[in-house]
């Protein structure tokens, strides 16, 4: 629970003083990362059990809700801006804020004049501060000691009801210390859910209709460590799979520590599990690599690379990549390209690196923006060859594709592999059909389908 409320810096009553608005309407506003959709579309679906209306961030609304992100300087920028942007538009209304800005920053909330000011713990006690700010009309600041979390806070499970893929949140918190990252300041330490917690709402997202759950977390590599029950990800990830077998199940962002043989061996027998692996590596120097903190170097990250393709047929693995880290040279940016070329990653997420004030690399020697920028340009010129290489080499296969939403005249979707797939069809919103891969079409790859039992899933 929230342990530090105070109402205009002044110790909160332990009774509300009026009652909180019923039916309200609410919009909320999220920036960030996957964990913060995640927490959004729970606190979504609490205000609804609770009789709130969800409404459009642009429409009428008693309260204003924006879930913020502080992961860089330019993400606590774009969070003030919507702030700004709902004071002015909605000055009669509500206008809350929690999330990582607001946890790290919160003088700097507070300066904004926002009604109700949380952090990232507790989300079921800020929507009782939140009826609270509507009901009675009173400012709420509510930030507690984020490193004193001990407890994993479990939420509603899921998405919208249109929806084909769920989230599962099954970790919290961070305690690797990167020296160019906020997170764990914002999150606290590391908060796993009982892995019978997470089975259960595994089942339940299974029962509601959704055909895959991506299992997602601040670093839910370090899933179980705080159980201290001997357990790991590798034995959620079993229990998870074997409790939804109609399900696929997806990993969200992984250390490479996590691949090892044992957890490849025994992640290569489920065979609902699909065989996209993201492995965090942020840097392919390893004296970069040790500048950011990181627990790995360059040779541990390509052996967990082999594990992956030794054990998985074409698997697509998936990386972060930041480019200009305060410091680099041009020689180390060079080696960081021939590493990526190595370990021929079927996509890439990269970053001109970005300060995030209150870090260590912060204080280092900067590049200029412009190294940074033309950098990520280079990789970005590699990462594309990488990609159509292995879009060219999905050509003849046949995968089951989950199927989203209509796309240019054609339906999308997604393999296991999570490489988007395009075919001609009508109707297919969440069902899952075996697909003849036959070419190319931009970044997607193009299909034909097949009839059910028609053709063998790779």
């Amino acid at each position: 629970m929230i342990n530090d409320l105070r109402e205009g810096g002044r110790p909160r009553p332990a009774e509300p003083e009026g009652l909180p608005k019923e039916n309200m309407k609410v919009a909320i506003y999220t920036l960030g990362c996957k964990v913060n959709q995640y927490e959004t579309q729970a606190m979504e679906q609490s205000l609804r059990s609770r009789g709130h209306e969800i409404v459009d961030f642009s429409d009428a609304a008693d309260a204003y809700v924006v879930n913020t992100c502080s992961v860089t300087a330019v993400s606590d920028q774009k969070s003030r801006q919507i702030i700004h942007r709902a004071k002015k538009q909605h000055p009669e209304a509500v206008v809350a804020v929690c999330g990582c800005y607001s946890q790290t920053h919160a003088e700097e909330v507070g300066r904004l004049e926002v009604d109700l000011i949380a952090g990232t713990g507790d989300r079921t006690g800020f929507l009782d501060l939140l009826e609270q700010a509507v009901g009675e009309k009173r400012h709420i600041e509510a930030i507690d000691q984020s490193f004193e979390r001990r407890v994993f806070e479990v939420l509603p499970a899921g998405g919208m009801a249109s929806r084909t893929r769920a989230m599962l949140k099954v970790e919290d918190g961070c305690v690797n210390f990167c020296t160019y990252c906020i997170i764990p300041y914002a999150r606290g330490p590391v908060r796993s859910a009982p892995l019978e917690t997470a089975v259960t709402q595994a089942a339940q997202l299974a029962a509601e209709g959704y055909r895959e759950i991506v299992l997602t977390g601040i670093e839910i590599s370090s899933w179980g460590r705080d159980l201290k029950n001997g357990k790991s990800l590798i034995d959620l990830l079993e229990a998870i799979c074997a409790a939804v077998p109609g399900v696929r199940v997806r990993l969200g962002s992984l250390e490479p520590r996590t691949i090892t043989e044992e957890f490849c061996r025994r992640a290569a027998a489920l065979p609902n599990l699909c065989p996209q692996f993201h492995l965090s590596m942020q840097s392919g120097c390893d004296a970069t690599l040790k500048r950011m903190n990181r627990k790995y170097d360059t040779a541990r990250f390509y052996e967990s690379v082999e594990l992956l393709n030794r054990f998985f047929d074409r698997p697509a693995v998936t990386t972060d990549l930041i480019t200009g880290f305060p410091e680099e040279t041009e020689e180390e940016f060079a080696q960081t390209l021939d590493f990526i070329r190595r370990c021929g990653f079927a996509q890439m997420h990269i970053f001109p690196y970005s300060v995030r004030p209150g870090t260590p690399a912060a204080k280092m020697r900067q590049n200029p923006k412009a190294v940074k920028e033309e950098r990520a340009h280079r990789a970005a010129a590699v990462a594309a060859e990488m990609h159509r290489a292995y879009l060219e080499g999905c050509v003849g296969r046949v995968y089951p594709v989950l199927f989203e939403q209509p796309k240019n005249g054609r339906f999308s979707g997604h393999a296991p592999n999570y490489m988007e797939v395009l075919a001609d069809g009508e109707n297919l919103h969440n069902i899952v059909q075996n697909v003849q891969i036959i070419g190319i079409d931009g970044d997607a790859l193009l299909g034909e389908l097949l009839e059910e039992g028609d053709g063998t899933p790779v």
